[in-house]
């Protein structure tokens, strides 16, 4: 019985009917439980009358409901999808469920538009069982259907949450009183009927005399009759079973390191394919209690697996523990090698900052290296020589070790190409074409690098993370219209995400065209809330083109967010001066400048307030600062200037006119005339007069300009 139970949306008092209750509970499908769920019962409908609309959320439908492919065809193929598991060297980022979980929310907010009319209410329950994604969806699906037609129910028995989904949950939803518990009572069922309803729940039945027959019951007769439930679902039921309730059976059943781990070999292969880590360690953690570590090939799979997902978790430490426990307890050339790959990623890229160690990394891959030369099989001592010389690649563009990284990726393509047919290893030599463009591009040589990502295109052309490095080299190069249309094949190609929309709010406002990138940073904001440099640059835009009332409940949503934030300090203290709230703006500039003492804006904010209130020495000592921090800002040399001036410090001022005359973007008119003043007060005439001369001729080019 779920004890715990939240409301959101339209119906949030509990009024109306509910069209779709899904169960949450990981045992039953794995990762996407109640999502699946969900999308098995939307979709065929949906599919029936706009099969369109369906296509286009293809990946995120058939990530959380695979055997919905027999009815709406596959998703775009990539070489990753396509890839065998023995050449599948892309691993996705676990960011990527949360790609998959905005697909979804769209898919139902079309799906909402298709019904004209109504509120559509889902129910979810057993959320605290549920699998990471599920948790995650829910979470997304809470925040992004506020204010729309769309009521959720939230249902769970009482166990942790997550912070993000308590988060959502308390500020999108309010608690409601579960209705009674409506099961028999232990008095009506026997010990027989109390343990079939518990199998045939698929271990998810939380009444408590059903547990209690289960525990009681011949281990034996267990074991068989989660043999028998598990041949049932295998041979009637969906496809995702295999990631929830069949895996469960079977290492409960008669052969537990068998038959269930290859069920649990099967489901962690799965996850592991798409990107969902959390049920990869989960997967990985039951596969070891029920193998004998004797089992070395399997058990190190397992554990690399595990280890795999802590690494992507951001649990590096833990991961690297997990590796060492592998190479210490077997010898076998695989085992040795995937580990010291992993190890050296962990120590080149994957740890924090101050546990990175490059040198480390290298001695890692040089013992590889040397493994890989020696696997007595020819193909494979080709694949795996290159994959690991691939590795080490990275490691030396991150000791900038550039022209070495570029001739170990060149040199592994053409040894593929020599030594292995056309059509094995397609996807590893496509990442080697990506990753010599990479090199490329970090060395200079863009026109070089664009014709390599333009080749990994023509080789992988649903893969949309490829047009995005494309269009950011496009953009170096001036091609910007071909940039554009890159994103926008990116776009089209993904579930949501907001790296995109970030990179081509940057481009639309270069060229010109602010309103496209305020819509751009819009969406990454409505996706991601947290992400504060998107933020923080569509405030600015915001302002500058003259949108302040749009502000204020950005800059609130913000700091309510991140409340040290000083860039979003700053702006309120900005908006408080502006407002004529100069006190405001100098405890708001305080504590910026208290959280990030190089805030550059926040420094001349307090330096103008300090400037106006006739306290010279603080306004030049925080803008003193702001130009040590920015000496290429020709507002800032101006405004230091004009307070040297005011002060009557006419050398200091002079000097920094004259250096702030030389950068890019500055007034000239107004520094040449400021200047001639000072001039003037130093008694050089001819300086004033050849000042003033030029002051006007700035104006009048100017203007000519304008007209025409």
């Amino acid at each position: 019985m779920n004890t715990h139970l939240w409301r959101s949306g339209p119906h949030g008092s509990g009024d109306g009917p509910v069209e779709v209750t899904v169960g949450c509970h990981r045992r039953l499908r794995g990762p996407y439980t109640g999502a699946g769920s969900l999308v098995r019962a939307l979709v065929p409908g949906v599919y029936e009358r706009r099969p369109e609309l369906v296509r286009a959320h293809a990946i995120e439908i058939l990530s959380t409901a695979p055997e919905l492919k027999d009815r709406i065809g596959a998703a775009p193929e990539t070489l990753t999808s396509l890839a065998v598991p023995e050449e599948r060297t892309r691993i996705y980022a676990a960011a990527r469920t949360r790609r998959l979980a905005h697909g979804l929310v769209e898919f139902l907010h079309s799906y909402t538009n298709l019904r004209g009319s109504g509120t559509l209410s889902l129910c979810f329950t057993d959320v605290d069982e549920a699998d990471h994604t599920d948790q995650e969806f829910l979470a997304i699906l809470l925040r992004r259907t506020h204010g729309m037609p769309i009521s959720v129910t939230v249902g769970s028995r009482g166990g942790d949450l997550p912070d993000e989904l308590t988060s959502a949950l308390a500020r999108y939803a309010t608690i409601a009183t579960p209705a009674g518990d409506a099961s028999a009572t232990a008095a009506s069922r026997d010990q027989g009927e109390l343990l079939d309803t518990y199998i045939a729940s698929d271990g998810t039945c939380d009444d408590p005399d059903a547990l209690a027959a289960y525990e009681a019951a011949d281990a034996g007769l267990r074991a068989r009759l989660h043999d028998e439930r598990a041949a049932v679902l295998l041979r009637e039921g969906d496809w995702s079973l295999r990631l929830g309730a069949v895996p469960y059976h079977l290492e409960r059943g008669t052969d537990p390191a068998g038959a269930g781990g290859e069920a649990l070999h099967e489901a962690v292969y799965y996850a592991a394919g798409l990107g969902l880590w959390h049920a990869v360690f989960d997967y990985g953690t039951r596969a070891r209690a029920v193998i004998d570590p004797e089992q070395a090939e399997r058990y190190w799979d397992f554990s690399g697996k595990m280890s795999s997902a802590l690494a992507l978790l951001g649990r590096t430490r833990e991961a690297e523990e997990l590796y060492l426990e592998v190479r210490a307890r077997y010898a076998l050339p695989m085992a040795q090698m995937f580990t010291g790959y992993a190890l050296a990623m962990l120590y080149t890229r994957m740890h924090p900052p101050e546990l990175r160690d490059h040198q480390l990394a290298k001695s890692y891959l040089s013992n590889t290296i040397t493994l890989a030369s020696l696997l007595p099989e020819a193909e494979q001592r080709s694949f795996h020589s290159v994959f690991q010389r691939n590795g080490m690649a990275l490691v030396e563009m991150h000791l900038g070790n550039l022209p070495e990284a570029l001739r170990l990726v060149d040199t592994g393509l053409k040894r593929l190409d020599a030594e292995l047919p056309a059509d094995r290893h397609r996807l590893h030599r496509s990442v080697l074409v990506h990753n010599r463009g990479r090199v490329l591009a970090a060395l200079g040589r863009l026109k070089d690098a664009l014709a390599d990502l333009t080749t990994v295109i023509a080789l992988d052309p649903n893969y949309p993370d490829y047009y995005f490095d494309r269009a950011e080299l496009l953009h170096k190069l001036g091609e910007d219209t071909a940039a554009l249309a890159d994103y926008d094949t990116a776009i089209s190609l993904s579930p949501p995400f907001w790296e995109v929309h970030f990179n081509r709010a940057d481009l639309l406002a270069s060229m010109g065209d602010a309103e496209g990138a305020i819509a751009d940073l819009r969406r990454v904001v409505e996706l991601e809330p947290a992400e504060l440099d998107a933020r923080v640059n569509l405030i600015g835009l915001l302002l500058e083109t003259g949108q302040a009332k749009a502000v204020e409940p950005l800059l609130a949503e913000g700091l309510r967010l991140a409340p040290d934030e000083a860039r979003l300090l700053q702006v309120r203290g900005q908006l408080a001066w502006e407002a004529g709230s100069a006190d405001s703006a100098r405890h708001d500039f305080d504590l910026a400048l208290a959280g990030d003492p190089d805030c550059v804006p926040a420094l001349a904010g307090r330096a103008a307030l300090a400037f106006d209130s006739g306290d010279v020495e603080t306004a030049l000592r925080d803008l003193t600062r702001a130009v040590e921090l920015r000496p290429n800002d020709p507002d800032l040399r101006y405004n230091r200037g004009y307070v040297h001036q005011a002060a009557e410090r006419w050398r200091a001022a002079v000097d920094d006119y004259t250096l702030a005359l030389d950068l890019p973007g500055a007034d000239r008119a107004e520094l040449l005339r400021q200047r001639a003043r000072c001039f003037g007060e130093l008694g050089d005439r001819e300086a004033e007069r050849a000042d003033l001369d030029a002051a006007r001729s700035v104006t009048t080019s100017a203007m000519s300009a304008g007209a025409a």
